[in-house]
């Protein structure tokens, strides 16, 4: 086995696949530009692993069945110790898989299976160290309805809105209109449990209203509308560090062709879609005042430590541009280009922050590590001779 690598991880059956390949792409260069080794572990759409540093080239991703048929497969492997190594097959009759110690798991997805807490309970099991936020903080940061319902409990200031689930819509559809218009139009459509604005909506009579919600329950099956605050000014800050310990960066202001920012206002408003979330069009450091940019930074650090983050994440806001009044949001466990836009306006280079990711998560499974995993006890030997209630009938 060789000697302790990053692994790179991104892609997954998830809608934005691609804007996820684009992350880890930007962050394998950062780490490596940092005298960092690393490899690329890509999951397609299908859920396949494979590696290879031909995986590292945006351009080899024209044809995704191409790609998939000519890269090595991967996969976690664990020994009779319990020790897991990263593997990559290798062609040829005789010859044995590639096998890497994992210093850490640099997680790059986006939405879904990647960001929702499953690859993260993954890593867990397996006993690898990797980047971001736990099992229970990428779970909550992927469902906008449960976020807000925790930050609403901790007193930070949300906007009103109703969650309701397809099976709700079918039944009680008009209850359910009917609801939402006692809020006013204009009304934002959101699927629950997706970002980079996918799905997402603005209606300003209950035709666009059915129409969007049977639009947004094609991507998800529990869906969030709220009034639409105007007018509206979006103000975005990242935090990195963890739930006890982290920081805030500067705020950005991001800058849309309509007044829902876009797949296409995030990803490709320079017309250069290989730059991802850096391509968007925004304001850096947003024009607020002092006192609300110290507010928004405020309440930045105080999410992600309610919410038990970790890593770096982007905290979103909206803001009443005549009020001033804040809302929280939504919050991206591991956001677009890892907001690196945002820290590099804060004195932090991207190398700087990918190597800040991986020292965290380090630290977080050595912590782990670190406290009582298992109690011993002669429970099963005690129990085997005596026989345990309910079991009997199972004898034979």
């Amino acid at each position: 086995m060789s000697s302790a690598i990053v692994i790179v991880a991104f892609g997954g059956v998830s809608p934005e696949h691609e804007v996820s390949v684009i992350t880890g792409i930007q962050a394998a260069m950062a780490l490596k530009e940092s005298g960092q080794a690393c490899i690329p572990l890509y999951i397609s759409k299908q859920g396949a692993w494979f590696s290879g540093e031909h995986l590292l080239e945006l351009s080899n991703y024209k044809d995704l069945k191409v790609l998939t048929a000519t890269s090595p497969k991967a996969a976690f492997v664990t020994d009779s110790r319990g020790v897991t190594a990263f593997e990559i097959e290798q062609k040829g009759l005789f010859k044995k898989p590639l096998q890497y110690n994992p210093q850490a798991v640099l997680c790059a997805f986006h939405g879904s299976d990647g960001e929702n807490g499953s690859f993260q309970g993954l890593c867990e099991a397996l006993n690898v160290p990797y980047s971001g936020s736990g099992v229970l903080a990428s779970s909550l940061g992927m469902d906008k309805d449960m976020t807000k319902r925790v930050c609403r409990d901790a007193g930070i200031p949300v906007v009103d809105g109703l969650t309701f689930w397809e099976s709700e819509w079918v039944c009680k559809k008009d209850t359910i209109v009917n609801g939402l218009e006692k809020f006013g139009y204009p009304l934002i459509v959101k699927p629950s449990r997706l970002g980079s604005s996918i799905g997402v909506a603005k209606a300003d009579n209950q035709a666009q209203l059915i129409d969007s919600i049977e639009t947004a329950f094609r991507y998800d099956s529990k869906l969030l509308v709220e009034k639409a605050i105007q007018p509206l000014r979006e103000i975005n800050c990242s935090v990195l560090g963890t739930a006890e310990e982290n920081k805030a960066s500067v705020c950005e202001q991001p800058k849309g062709s309509t007044e829902i920012l876009s797949f296409t206002d995030k990803y490709q408003s320079d017309s250069n879609s290989t730059k991802g979330m850096a391509s968007a069009s925004r304001l850096i450091p947003a024009p607020i005042s002092e006192e609300k940019t110290n507010e928004i930074q405020q309440l930045s650090k105080q999410i992600f430590s309610v919410l038990g983050c970790s890593g770096v994440a982007r905290l979103d806001f909206l803001m009443n541009d005549e009020t001033g009044h804040v809302y929280f949001n939504e919050i991206n466990t591991i956001p677009g280009s890892l907001s690196f836009y945002l820290w590099e306006k804060s004195g932090f280079t991207f190398s700087q922050l990918t190597k800040e990711l991986v020292r965290i998560a380090v630290l977080n499974h050595q912590q782990k590590n670190g406290r009582i995993r298992s109690y011993e006890t002669n429970l099963l030997s005690e129990k085997s001779a005596k026989g345990i209630k309910g079991l009997k009938g199972l004898k034979k």
